[in-house]
């Protein structure tokens, strides 16, 4: 008896330990499971052009600029048709693409006339606290790189201490210009931040200097008692904004035109004839020095920004004159990224990102020679922070096997999404101490969200609010709302012509009350705004975005502004400097380029 209860007794033991093995084998065949499922951290591959129009690629309906590889990109993957920049002009959007969040948060957005930064050498920048996807990537194992353009500041106190610099934002590597392309760099052109800044500043010189001089005769005729220390600082002011009209003769190439190597100035100023070559030279040492690890390259092209520089190769060689030819070669150079992309076995385990900062502007010209993009059908450009042609970019990703090939989204999306989609996929956490305006990318992608996750989006111009978005799910509708409208010169021209750029403020705007209404949906185009006395629905869609505009204006918060009269002002104990101060030169990559051979 005691031997058979023995026996059953070891019997039950053995079931048990069993039953014991074969949980732990399905825990791990679960946990595989999901091991495999879930994809690895991809790197990451991000392309951003300059002033690139949303009609100028074959993709988006272009059929006479030949844009072969970015075409490929958007067939092998998802292309995005109302993806929205968070602002019309370069620093600004910039600043959005990098934090995921509206440039009003960051100080970014411009209460004046100037809403980019105009030199190298001022004060304003990307705020150090600011965080960028690429700080937060760096803190999750990732090598990352910039290279290209920046425009997003460079120095604080001295010229030394970088606190806007790329590398100081989460960039371990950065070659490229911290400052834009502009015509002064090729200097065969008309200038562009000479013509709008050399009246103003001259303006600002002589009202100041007629100030002191007011306050040192009253100081010493004793008709009013005022401190010196007051007319030092004034005079002081004076002084720098005299020095900033001088510098906007001729020496403008020196101060903005110069190419950097993570802190070191390698050309000042840029040799523009080897800019294209070396920028892809270093994006292609980039990956290639890193394909055994995860990577985030920010390849910031200086392609389609006027002077329009172009090689040989491809001049001529489009139908839409030097424009087209510098699309073209932009395509090229991506087609470049992606063979190398190829030829390291990183296609499948490389997210890649396609899109233009801002709509193509449609003022930029010489002669009747136009320099600028195609927005196709959408009304207005570059600088207009509310019409469609100056916000609605393209959108491309591809990443093969986790996402869809040959999809097309038409639901809004924005370029701050970014932030938070690369956030996720690097397996980082989004910051929890500040709005993030973003949303994740990856469930709409995937197909498995319908709809976009924003609800409403906030088109500024500058500081002002232009125009508003409210994506109506329910009845799939995006209505737009415009608060205010830039006046176009001439009148049916769709472009501000007579000022170069449209302003955001002032007797070149109309405002309108009650705001101007579009439905987006059947009218992409913005050419039959809705009346109130047809459109059924009109006060309750208007009622619906002046609330979400009041819910929104109680998330701001005070921050200093970066784009400021000051802080946008040239300071010459902030100017990059390659030499001896004002000598400023150098040409390192012909010397390095010497040294290799």
């Amino acid at each position: 008896m005691m031997c058979l209860f023995h026996t059953r007794g070891s019997h039950e033991v053995y079931q048990g330990r069993q039953r014991s093995c074969l949980s732990i084998w399905l825990i791990l065949c679960l946990s595989l499971r999901t091991c495999i499922s879930s994809p690895p951290k991809p790197n990451f591959l991000l392309i951003l052009a300059d002033d690139l129009g949303i009609g100028d690629m074959g993709c988006y309906g272009n059929d006479t600029i030949r844009t072969p590889h970015i075409d490929g990109l958007a067939k092998e993957g998802v292309r995005l048709t109302q993806h929205i920049a968070a602002a019309a002009v370069c620093t600004p959007s910039r600043a959005a693409f990098l934090t995921g969040r509206y440039p009003i948060r960051s100080g970014m957005a411009s209460s004046t006339e100037r809403r980019i930064l105009f030199w190298n050498g001022c004060s304003g920048g990307l705020p150090p606290n600011e965080t960028t996807f690429a700080r937060v990537l760096h803190e999750q194992g990732y090598s990352t790189a910039l290279v290209g353009k920046w425009h997003l500041g460079v120095n604080c106190k001295s010229h030394r201490d970088h606190c806007h610099h790329p590398l100081n934002h989460g960039f371990e590597y950065f070659y490229g210009m911290p400052f834009t392309l502009l015509n002064e760099c090729q200097g065969t052109d008309d200038p562009e931040l000479a013509k709008s800044l050399q009246d103003t500043y001259l303006l600002y010189t002589q009202i100041i200097f007629l100030a002191v001089f007011t306050l040192l005769f009253g100081k010493l005729t004793c008709l009013f008692s005022v401190k010196w220390k007051i007319i030092v600082c004034v005079t002081i002011f004076g002084l720098l904004y005299f020095l900033s009209w001088f510098s906007s003769y001729g020496f403008t190439k020196y101060w903005n035109c110069i190419l950097m190597r993570n802190h070191e100035i390698t050309e000042q100023p840029m040799n523009l004839e080897k800019t294209t070559s070396n920028m892809l030279k270093e994006a292609v040492s980039f990956i290639e020095r890193n394909k055994r690890r995860p990577f985030l390259l920010f390849f910031s092209f200086l392609h389609v920004h006027t002077p329009l520089i172009t090689t040989k190769e491809f001049l001529g060689r489009s139908r839409h004159g030097l424009y087209g030819d510098n699309v073209e070669e932009m395509d090229w150079m991506v087609g470049r990224l992606l063979d190398v992309i190829d030829k390291e076995g990183l296609k499948n385990t490389t997210f890649i990102y396609f899109a233009s900062d801002h709509g193509g502007s449609v003022e930029a010209h010489r002669g009747n020679a136009r320099l600028g993009g195609w927005n196709g059908i959408y009304k207005g450009g570059k600088g207009m922070g509310g019409w469609e042609g100056g916000i609605r970019v393209p959108g491309i990703i591809r990443w093969p096997g986790v996402l869809p090939a040959g999809i097309v989204i038409s639901e809004p999306t924005s370029i701050m999404d970014i932030f938070p989609t690369v956030v996720h996929l690097a397996g980082g956490i989004v910051p929890q101490d500040r709005v993030i305006d973003g949303r994740t990318l990856l469930p709409l992608l995937q197909g498995t969200l319908q709809h976009s996750e924003h609800e409403f989006m906030f088109h500024y111009c500058g500081v002002v609010l232009h125009a508003v978005r409210w994506h109506q799910k329910d009845r799939g509708t995006v209505w737009k709302a415009h608060y205010a409208t830039p006046l176009f010169q001439p009148e049916d021209s769709g472009a501000c012509f007579e000022r170069g750029i449209c302003p955001c403020f002032g007797d070149g705007v109309t405002h309108h009350d009650p705001p101007l209404l579009f439905d987006l949906s059947q009218d992409p185009s913005e050419e039959n705004p809705l009346a109130m006395d047809t459109e059924p629905f009109f006060d309750s869609v208007m009622k619906r975005i002046g609330k979400a505009v009041e819910e929104h204006r109680k998330t701001l918060t005070p921050v200093p502004q970066q784009l400021s009269p000051y802080s946008n002002m040239w300071k010459p104990w902030l100017q990059p400097c390659c030499g001896t101060f004002p000598f400023c030169w150098c040409d390192k990559e012909s010397e390095k380029a010497n040294d290799t051979l």
